[in-house]
């Protein structure tokens, strides 16, 4: 894989992943790429199998949540002198064959945060989730002051002016979001869709988000940078009238 256009390594956090993790470092590592694994207090032996691979493994003796698991990856990452990071879950539900148009995308558009946006197959999203992401989408955007496609993907590239806003008071769920809405509004980053398959239907374990208490936390920060930052009406037009940026080679 072509990787000029950065020092990048892929970022994975994981809880009680046993049944995937395995597959899903091992196919990223077939492309090449560095990978550094948070687990994040798992009590299965997903830190065991990971140990037995050529990742570099941190390890949360207590579940911290996932934010914190980013943010030590971020730290280290950072530490080990990468430019970029490129971040996937555990569970598979993310493909390493999306990597590389991900990457291309991110040197086509340097100054830009990458996102794995589940554009493609979307009748396999419950239609609780798809509404659910959709009523995210906009919010965040609106917060971004740019449109931002499928805001919940854990699939997504950070260049280091993103990565350098780890210190984010924000846990959890909501860190990506506080990730994505800084990083637009602090570090003029824009944002690129590249557009992967939704995939919900298999053998994927139920997910850690916790649908009432995590989308509270989400909206609630959410409407707190929107008043934070000001200009309200005019942020909310930005995040209509732009065109949405997508990166797919397949069209």
């Amino acid at each position: 894989m072509n990787t000029a256009v950065a020092r990048w390594c892929v970022l994975i956090p994981c809880l009680n992943e046993e049944a995937a993790i395995q597959s899903v470092v091992e196919s990223v590592l077939a492309l090449g790429a560095p990978v550094i694994v948070i687990d994040d207090g798992s009590d299965d032996r997903t830190p065991d199998i990971v140990a037995a691979l050529p990742v570099t493994l941190l390890r949360h003796e207590e579940r911290c949540g996932k934010g914190e698991a980013l943010r030590h990856g971020f730290r280290e990452a950072l530490r080990q002198g990468y430019d970029a990071v490129l971040t996937m879950d555990g569970d598979g539900q993310h493909l390493a064959s999306d990597i590389p148009r991900i990457v291309a995308a991110a040197a086509q558009y340097p100054g830009h945060i990458v996102i794995g946006a589940r554009l493609l197959d979307r009748e396999q999203q419950p239609k609780g989730r798809r509404r659910a992401n959709a009523v995210a989408d906009w919010g965040i955007s609106w917060a971004c002051g740019q449109p931002v496609a499928d805001t919940q993907s854990g699939q997504r590239w950070y260049p280091r002016a993103a990565l350098q806003l780890v210190d984010l008071p924000a846990e959890n769920f909501v860190f990506e979001a506080a990730i994505l809405i800084a990083a637009s509004r602090e570090k003029k980053l824009g944002v690129v869709s590249v557009p992967i398959a939704s995939r919900y239907h298999g053998t994927f374990r139920p997910s850690h988000l916790k649908p009432v208490r995590d989308v509270t936390r989400i909206t609630t920060y959410t409407i707190g940078r929107v008043l934070h930052y000001g200009h309200i009406v005019a942020s909310h037009r930005r995040s209509r009238a732009a065109p949405l940026i997508v990166d797919d080679p397949a069209n």
